[in-house]
């Protein structure tokens, strides 16, 4: 039976943090409100595009639906035109990809970035990767933690829970697992404190012991 593994994006296969933190920053300096530090959007990102917007606002503008909208709309069109200024993957993270796809593995992404960056990301640092699927924030799949994403993967690959295996940095990937019945392999460089990660199954500090864990799936 052939194997599947599902990558988180943000966190897991690339450092994203500075090309949203600086897209957010510009957006918050147009409107004249407060800015943040980068490191202060790896709490604010995971959940969505709309939700890290909410959480950058100030309270009294977060509420604002309207605003919101508003300032979602310029952050987008900014983002989309800056996607990749700093975005890197983590060290070795290239190399395990292809040495899955090498040998077989079927490789798919599940993130909640928007879906045309999240393609576009994937196309630009993993060139040459025939990825099964890669899921971003789509129209009929709600965001995760929900598990629908994931089964929409395994049933694409042809691919039941048994051999399917999930990377990710965050709780929000973790609780989707677990809500898809497949194992979680927690990476410790994301945006998230490692005490997040404890409920996983089994942490990785480095692309050589993720490329382990994987193996002995």
């Amino acid at each position: 039976m052939e194997k599947l593994v599902i990558f988180d994006l943000d966190g897991t296969l690339l450092n994203t943090i500075a090309d949203l933190g600086t897209a957010a920053n510009h957006t918050l300096a147009e409107l004249g409100l407060p800015q943040h530090t980068i490191e202060d959007y790896r709490y604010m990102v995971g959940n969505g595009m709309r939700k890290l917007i909410i959480r950058a606002l100030p309270c009294e503008k977060a509420t604002d639906e309207d605003f919101v909208n508003e300032t979602l709309t310029a952050f987008l069109r900014y983002y989309a035109s800056n996607i990749d200024t700093y975005t890197e993957p983590y060290p070795g993270i290239k190399e395990v990809v292809h040495d899955l796809y090498d040998r077989g593995y079927k490789l798919a992404v599940a993130s909640n970035k928007i879906q045309a960056g999240a393609e576009k990301l994937i196309s630009t640092f993993f060139p040459g990767i025939d990825f099964v699927a890669v899921m971003g924030n789509s129209p009929g799949f709600p965001l995760k933690p929900d598990a629908a994403v994931i089964e929409y993967i395994m049933q694409r690959a042809g691919v039941t829970p048994e051999h399917t295996v999930m990377v990710g940095d965050s709780g929000t990937d973790i609780e989707t697992a677990r809500n898809a019945g497949i194992p979680i392999i927690a990476v410790s460089w994301g945006f998230r404190p490692r005490h997040e990660l404890s409920s996983a199954n089994h942490i990785a500090d480095t692309a050589e012991q993720l490329l382990t864990l994987i193996e002995n799936y």
